[in-house]
């Protein structure tokens, strides 16, 4: 099973951070190169234990739907989302924050699992391009999140 590991230092509180990220407009906004949307489920605001949100997206030139539920959750040190329904033949994204500097600074990791279907062609698509793919796409969410967060 591949896993990402990211590691992002965003220059804010704790709080701030863990919110950003359950936050499904700020990241629907962070993935307009897939053209995400919010389907069902939480469709403003933050998540929290329990919700869940269906995700429409294209990629690889294809559209996709992924239902996400946030399965654990302590704010604001750590959060787990899960695909309840979509794609892969598994998904776990664990997110952990860490507040550095007297609290100025935070830093976020994520811990991205996933197992594609279709037994070996998965395994092949897995190291070919989805763990390339998906790294792209988690680095540039951060990236998004960190701007936003940022700003003056």
């Amino acid at each position: 099973m591949p896993v990402i590991q990211l590691r992002t230092t965003i220059a804010a509180p704790v709080e701030a951070v863990f919110d950003a990220c359950l936050d499904v407009e700020l990241h629907q906004r962070s993935a307009r190169g897939t053209g995400e949307r919010i389907i069902a489920g939480r469709t403003t605001g933050q998540m929290t234990l329990g919700d869940t949100v269906t995700w429409s997206a294209r990629h690889f030139g294809l559209r996709w739907t992924m239902t996400v539920a946030i399965v654990e959750y302590e704010r604001p040190r750590w959060f787990v989302d899960e695909m309840v329904e979509g794609p892969f033949a598994s998904m776990r994204h664990a997110h952990s924050f860490r507040p550095q500097r007297g609290g100025a600074t935070t830093v976020m990791e994520d811990e991205f699992s996933f197992r594609a279907p279709l037994g070996p062609l998965g395994r092949l698509a897995e190291v070919i391009a989805l763990t390339r793919h998906l790294t792209r796409f988690l680095a540039r969410r951060n990236e998004h999140l960190k701007r936003a967060l940022e700003r003056p």
